[in-house]
């Protein structure tokens, strides 16, 4: 089974972009996400992981909030991508091999994983390190 490529890029759009799609889905709720936030990992989460399975650890680590925009997000031909490079905290102690990349629900703590990815080539994070994704780093639905 697979989704049409035209609702494809329209989920994409609903998730990362809060654009509605016509008669099945709108961006109305009470209180709906205006970011989503960006983690790093240093194995693949799963599909049954959370956003803190495998999260990254070196010290100053954080998630980055980015935007549920255009400004954001960039959704073309079934792929979105970061707008701009997301750049993380820069460590100020510990070290981790960054294989792997979240976008979920929440700023810390076990929040809903929405989707992961391999990031490539693979980061060495020690002291001093900023690790970025860059606008290449794509989500591709099909």
């Amino acid at each position: 089974m697979s989704k049409g490529n035209t609702f494809e890029n329209d989920f994409l759009k609903l998730i990362f972009t809060a654009t509605a799609i016509a008669n099945i889905a709108d961006n109305a709720a009470a209180s709906p996400l205006t970011s989503l936030y960006v983690s790093l990992h240093t194995a693949d989460p799963g599909e049954a992981g959370d956003q803190t399975t495998s999260e990254a650890t070196y010290t100053s680590y954080a998630r980055v909030a980015v935007a549920r925009s255009g400004s954001g997000w960039t959704v073309t031909g079934n792929s979105v991508s970061p707008a701009a490079e997301i750049a993380f905290p820069a460590a100020t102690g510990g070290t981790n091999t960054i294989t792997h990349f979240g976008v979920g629900t929440a700023s810390a703590g076990a929040g809903k994983l929405l989707y992961s990815g391999t990031v490539s080539p693979n980061i060495s994070v020690s002291s001093g390190v900023t690790p970025k994704l860059t606008t290449a780093t794509a989500i591709t639905e099909d």
